[in-house]
């Protein structure tokens, strides 16, 4: 049973770690944290967070590990070896994987956790810096349906949309859904905006009156704003939807699916990363845009 005595590991404080963290702790969980760059994570520590040295120490000594890294090798990386979690975590704890990566991965893990009495989830989440702020995200779940039941306390602190979908692996394929998604709705929400200067509109009338129609979107709601604006902070990086939109594609043809405007959006944002913007928002999409500089074939 988890309550607000269970002890939580973190592994992973970067952009949205770092918040979902921040989220646990002001609801009064015991967070202990470990991520690769220690000073990174000094604000966490000073509002409570716990650091550990290393992974092994943390997967002994809390009960539910959840991760949160950048790529499938990072995964990778942090579960298996004699230093990752499958090897040093206690028998019924659980491991949450809330990574967006691979779903034969995500298979893997829970595979090799349930040989060593361990509860695996794939947890991928959707939302962005906002989401993770304000603890909305949309948690994308694969695993048991009663150890999901368990974690929802935990979710629920983390996320407003929160499903199960099937079994392990499940929440990784919905994730991937999601950011096929994304991908050609990004193209549009550029050209959208474009074409509203090149017409000698403002723009940000312009998404007062499409936002709330048939156009509407989370990114033309909450990215189209920072382009406009010249903001491409990141609220979730360029290389990691590049790394995203990799993954969909291998998976897509894994299963004989094509997909034409996942593979143009590949191409933009890797074109957009050998710029040297492969660490801005993956709003900075607008900047091949404004520059003229597509070179589609």
């Amino acid at each position: 049973m988890i309550t607000k005595e269970t002890k939580i590991g973190f592994i992973g404080t970067g952009v949205m770690g770092k918040s979902m963290v921040k989220n646990l702790l002001q609801e009064g969980y015991s967070v202990s944290i470990y991520t690769r760059t220690k000073n990174k994570a000094d604000d966490l520590i000073e509002q409570g967070a716990t650091w550990k040295n290393t992974i092994a120490e943390l997967s002994q000594q809390t009960t539910v590990i959840i991760t949160m890294v950048g790529y499938p090798k990072d995964v990778e990386d942090v579960y298996f070896g004699k230093e990752g979690i499958l090897e040093n975590a206690k028998e019924n704890s659980y491991i949450v994987d809330m990574t967006t990566s691979k779903p034969s991965l995500a298979k893997r893990i829970f595979e090799e956790g349930a040989k060593r009495g361990l509860y695996a989830i794939d947890a991928p989440v959707s939302g962005g810096d906002v989401g993770a702020k304000n603890g909305s995200l949309a948690i994308m779940a694969g695993g048991d349906k009663d150890v999901f039941k368990r974690l929802m306390p935990i979710f629920k602190v983390l996320g407003e949309n929160i499903i199960l979908q099937g079994e392990a692996g499940a929440g990784q394929h919905t994730k991937m859904s999601n950011q096929i998604t994304i991908a050609s709705n990004m193209i549009g929400v550029c050209e959208a905006i474009m074409y509203a200067k090149k017409a000698d509109l403002d723009p940000v009338r312009v998404l007062d009156s499409i936002t709330t129609g048939a156009a509407g979107s989370w990114s033309l709601s909450n990215l189209a704003p920072r382009m406009i604006k010249g903001d491409d902070a990141p609220g979730f990086y360029v290389k990691h939807f590049i790394k995203d939109m990799k993954i969909a594609i291998e998976s897509a043809q894994e299963m004989g699916l094509k997909t034409p405007g996942l593979e143009l959006s590949l191409q933009l944002y890797e074109e957009l990363a050998q710029k040297g913007l492969e660490d801005r928002g993956t709003q900075a999409l607008i900047k091949l845009f404004e520059n003229e500089s597509l070179h589609i074939s």
